[in-house]
């Protein structure tokens, strides 16, 4: 499944993220990875999450992106969920339309029973309206 928190840029995505991995590491049996633009939220994330900066790869596009996320998946078969936070940048979606990478996460997840929770700095009004079902918090 994918889920969407959505937002303008800062509304509080960020903070609902790590929020919401924090409680989940708890719950649930399987590993987690918080993808990020940067190192800065580490401290936040409780130490059983794994924390990779996509900056330090080298994405030109969204399929690259989605390459990265498959060897992610393939190198950890206990993976459960996958949390992208800055979901635009870091899958470089920034002014497109990112249905097509989202119908692309949500077969992945159903093949590879992944979860997937992306924070989207858009308004909710700014939306496809397909994936407004996929939202889960609004801000």
């Amino acid at each position: 499944m994918v889920q969407l928190i959505v937002g303008n840029k800062g509304k509080g995505k960020t903070k609902q993220l790590l929020d919401r991995v924090n409680s989940e590491i708890k719950e649930i049996s399987g590993n987690i990875v918080y993808l990020d633009k940067s190192t800065k939220h580490m401290y936040e994330l409780n130490n059983k999450v794994r924390l990779i900066d996509v900056s330090q790869f080298m994405f030109e596009n969204s399929s690259e992106f989605l390459g990265f996320v498959c060897g992610i998946i393939s190198q950890d078969h206990d993976l459960q969920q996958m949390y992208f936070d800055s979901f635009l940048k870091i899958a470089c979606l920034e002014n497109q339309d990112i249905t097509a990478t989202v119908d692309k996460l949500e077969n992945l997840s159903k093949k590879f029973e992944v979860d997937f929770v992306l924070s989207v700095s858009r308004d909710e009004s700014e939306l496809p309206a397909d994936l407004k079902e996929k939202i889960i918090v609004s801000l």
